[in-house]
């Protein structure tokens, strides 16, 4: 199969922007590699960051907090001199999203590998969100799956996720809380991926910012201005 060259002018026609569209003389295979070794970069630092104690306990970014939707439940707790039980289920939510997240590392760094031409040039295209909405579309509803038992594992070792499930059926019911936020468990779920995408991203751009700073040659290659 011929390879096709790009150059910077060809590149500009179809819109890439970026270091890709200032890039010159180099062949949609390396175009793919670039985004390939990219995502898989991106994917592994955030994997690293996250999945180790405080990984998630210790950065406000991704720190996950209650629902908003028990926030009152919260205070009632704490005006009783119960406050150390709201921090030890805080405390629980986000150890157990440290531990689900390395469960990530294989699919994220498959998901790179198997990427097609043509994705890689929609995420070149599409801006500072591209790896994210990548990830996430191809492997979100997986990963879910693969984070909700462990989880639960380690919420289910707080008596209080319980008592706050309880509470949370009951704002349902009144409108005051939806989807995730409806349990202790699968909202930990869907704000440890959350995290996870948002940390891939901030790695992603990082990489267009400095590509060689990577020390990486393709990502310089293709990249690079």
């Amino acid at each position: 199969m011929r390879r096709r060259e790009f150059t910077a002018g060809a590149l500009a026609a179809i819109g890439l922007g970026g270091g890709l569209a200032r890039a010159a003389g180099f062949s949609e295979s390396d175009a793919a590699q670039g985004v390939r070794s990219a995502l898989e970069r991106g994917a592994i630092a955030a994997v690293g960051l996250l999945g180790k104690t405080d990984g998630f306990m210790g950065n406000p970014k991704v720190r996950i907090a209650l629902p908003s939707g028990l926030a009152e439940a919260a205070k009632i707790l704490k005006a009783t001199g119960q406050q150390h039980r709201v921090d030890e289920l805080t405390l629980a939510m986000n150890r157990a999203a440290e531990a689900a997240v390395p469960q990530a590392r294989q699919m994220l760094v498959s998901t790179a590998k198997a990427i097609s031409i043509d994705d890689a040039v929609k995420i070149v295209r599409g801006g500072d969100t591209s790896v994210t909405d990548y990830f996430a579309g191809k492997t979100r509803v997986p990963l879910a799956e693969q984070f909700l038992p462990i989880v639960t594992r380690a919420t289910e070792k707080v008596a209080l996720a319980d008592k706050f499930n309880a509470v949370a059926g009951k704002a349902a019911k009144l409108g005051l809380l939806k989807g995730d936020d409806t349990n202790i468990q699968r909202y930990v779920t869907a704000r440890a991926l959350d995290g996870l995408y948002l940390m891939i991203g901030e790695e992603e751009r990082k990489i267009r910012a400095d590509p060689v700073g990577t020390g990486s040659a393709i990502l310089k290659k293709v990249f690079g201005g």
